[in-house]
Order: structure tokens, then C-alpha cells, then sequence
């Protein structure tokens, strides 16, 4: 039956190849979009893995009045490193000073950096890297050395350790150049002096802005319920506690938001490759019907005339189904080595993009068969 099946195919190559080319294109693009959102949510899980879901910072919120000045106090990070749960801590406090490259530029033109005094536990906390140079230390963080953020050295032209930057009234030796902090996008973009260091050169009160802790998975709620008195128990209302991974974790939950339209898109392709493929069974019917009417005058029942134009229809859309998941599973593979991403196909789309090839070539093939099977012999061959 199969090389009977595939004899019209055989005979007509030029026709099969159109024919499944829209098959192939409706299930390559569907392919492509599950493997394509697949692999991008993937590469954020990993990162969340890496960085962990375990991080909140803890910042001064709004007072109740207008305009009041709201400040966590100078012992907060050692109230919160107390807190049972807690592992980790470091802090930051906005300094007044601007960052600039030298002291002829205008204290105006930031370029969106910002200064802060720093912990030492800081790129501990963060789970941080530096990408070249190194870290403060108690040494570095007295005297007026500073570690940048990696989008603050790109803004302020910095390559490498050892050049300066101008901070407040004096200039300050780049220590270290940071990696990429997703968790925490103000600490790219800033200049970060040690806390000593700050409060020796700078004026720095002491008083923190942000603190950031991070506490075993198993003990995360709890530490938040407690983590905001504990700040501030004088005036716990006016501590603000928020998670910073929730935005990568809402990020990729949301990765396939727009995965369902693209499948659509992807299904009306695939259907219009089904339409092509019954057209083209239609016109092979009536180009055949000799053939037919040969076959049925030698003994072929309508059963095995309708079973040789089914089999013909799903061989002719599987062959476009295979084609369309290696073009999608390469397109796939394509976009994730550019964008350094893991290259993922869920096994669910493949199986179901080529059974979905199998339903359509089946849907297809039903009415040429059904339309070849009633051919009385004797017309089909009196046609010729």
C-alpha cells in the first residue's frame, strides 16, 4: 500500500515539493516559537537558580507627612543579620556627590550614575561577580578607592583598574569593574565607595538606604514578615520591603504570553498547507482517473482505491511535517547560539506538530479518496 501510496508522489515531484512546502512552513514557525520560547525561559530559569529567589532588600518607604525624611537607621543591617533565617547582608547608601570622569565636567551631567557607600558583604549578598580588577575590602574601602558598576564604567569610558574618576571634590582610583547584577540594576549604574571610606571623604552619615539580605529558601516568608519591624521598630510603617527576583520570576511566567498568538499564526499556515494539500489531491484524482478506472476494472475495491489516496495525502503532509521540525528545530537552534541560550525543543512540540501534519494530511486526503473510490471504471476509462 505504501508503494502504491507513494507512486503519484513519485511521478510528480515538482508538485509535492509546493505541496508540502505550506506544511512545512506552518509547522517549522510553530516549532520555532515553542522551542524559541522554551529556550529563553530556560536561560532566565537558570538565572534564577544561579541568583537564587531568596533575596529582599529592605529601603526606607514614605512618611506620613509630605516632604518628611524618612531614614533606616545606622543599625539595621545588624538588626536584620540577626533576624534566624538570615545568611547574608550587605547595604548601600545614596551619596550627594556626582560621578564624573574629570573635574571639567559640569557636576550637572551624571550621565544617570549615581555614588554609594557599600558594604563589604555586598557582592557576597548579590551573588556578584567582578569582571575586572577587585573587590573592596577593609584596606581599599577607607582610602578613595571605588568599584564600578559595569554600565557606570561603559557611561564614564572606564576599561580597566588603576584610571580615576572625579567623586565630590576629589578624585577616586577604580578598583574594580563589576559583571552584570540582574537583581540589582541601580548597583550597575552606580559608583560604589567603601562605607569607612565614605564617612572619612565623603561626610557619609551612616544611615543606610537599601539593605539587602538573603536567607535560607526555607525561611524566606518568615523573614519578611519580621524583616521590616526588625529595620525600623520604631516606625515600621515606614519600611519598604520588596523581592527583586520577582521580576525575572514575572518575566518568566510571561515568556509565553505571546507564544499562543504565534501558534495561532503558526495553525492558520498549517491549515493553509492543509487546503494545499487537499487541492493538490483533488487535481491528482482527476488527472488519474484513468488509472483508477484501470485499477478498479482489474479488481480494486472503492477500500483499497480510498486507502491509496489517504496513505498518498499522509505520506505527501508528513513529508512536509519532517521537513517543518528539522527547519524549526534549526531555526531554534540558530537563535539560541546567537543569544548565547540554551538550545531547547520540548519533545511535546515535535510529537504534536507532526501529528498535527498526520490529522491534516488524513482531513486532507478524506474527500479526493472518497471522490476517487466512487469513480465508476467504466467513465474513468471511457474519459481517457
Amino acid at each position: 500500500m505504501l508503494h502504491v501510496g507513494s507512486a503519484g508522489l513519485r511521478s510528480r515531484p515538482m508538485r509535492v515539493v509546493l505541496s508540502a512546502l505550506g506544511i512545512a512552513i506552518g509547522i517549522a514557525t510553530m516549532i520555532a516559537v515553542v522551542g524559541i520560547s522554551s529556550s529563553s525561559k530556560a536561560q532566565l530559569m537558570r538565572q534564577l537558580d544561579r541568583l537564587g529567589t531568596n533575596m529582599l532588600v529592605v529601603s526606607p518607604g514614605e512618611g506620613m507627612f509630605t516632604g518628611e525624611d524618612v531614614k533606616l537607621p545606622k543599625d539595621a543591617v545588624g538588626m536584620i543579620g540577626r533576624i534566624e533565617g538570615v545568611e547574608q547582608v550587605g547595604a548601600t547608601a545614596d551619596l550627594k556627590q556626582s560621578v564624573r570622569r574629570s573635574e571639567k565636567i559640569s557636576e550637572d551631567e551624571t550621565g544617570g550614575i549615581t555614588a554609594k557607600a557599600t558594604t563589604e558583604e555586598l557582592l557576597k549578598t548579590l551573588r556578584g561577580r567582578v569582571d575586572r580588577g577587585s573587590w573592596l575590602n577593609r584596606a581599599t574601602g577607607r582610602y578613595p578607592s571605588v568599584v564600578l558598576g559595569h554600565v557606570a564604567a561603559q557611561r564614564l569610558g572606564i576599561t580597566a583598574p588603576g584610571q580615576q574618576i572625579y567623586l565630590g571634590d576629589r578624585y577616586f582610583t577604580v578598583a574594580g569593574i563589576l559583571d552584570k547584577l540582574p537583581l540589582a540594576p541601580e548597583i550597575e549604574r552606580s559608583a560604589l565607595v567603601g562605607w569607612t571610606g565614605a564617612q572619612r571623604l565623603l561626610g557619609f552619615d551612616g544611615h543606610p538606604t537599601a539593605v539587602y539580605e538573603r536567607s535560607s529558601d526555607a525561611t524566606v516568608s518568615a523573614v519578611r514578615k519580621v524583616i521590616g519591624s526588625t529595620a525600623n521598630p520604631e516606625n515600621p510603617q515606614n519600611v519598604e520591603v520588596t523581592d527583586p527576583s520577582s521580576a525575572l520570576q514575572a518575566k518568566a511566567a510571561t515568556e509565553g504570553a505571546f507564544t499562543d498568538l504565534l501558534l495561532g499564526l503558526g495553525g492558520v499556515a498549517l491549515l493553509v498547507g492543509g487546503v494545499g494539500v487537499a487541492n493538490t489531491m483533488i487535481i491528482s484524482v482527476l488527472e488519474r482517473r484513468y488509472e483508477i478506472g484501470l485499477r478498479r476494472s482489474f479488481g480494486a475495491t472503492r477500500g483499497q482505491v480510498r486507502i491509496q489516496f489517504v496513505t498518498e495525502s499522509l505520506l505527501l503532509s508528513g513529508l512536509g511535517g519532517v521537513a517543518g521540525v528539522i527547519l524549526g528545530s534549526l531555526a531554534t537552534g540558530v537563535f539560541a547560539t546567537a543569544g548565547g541560550l540554551p538550545w531547547v525543543v520540548p519533545p511535546w512540540a515535535v510529537a504534536g506538530g507532526f501529528g498535527a501534519t498526520l490529522v491534516i494530511g488524513t482531513v486532507a486526503g478524506l474527500y479526493p479518496a472518497v471522490r476517487a473510490a466512487r469513480l465508476p471504471p467504466t467513465l474513468a476509462l471511457l474519459a481517457v
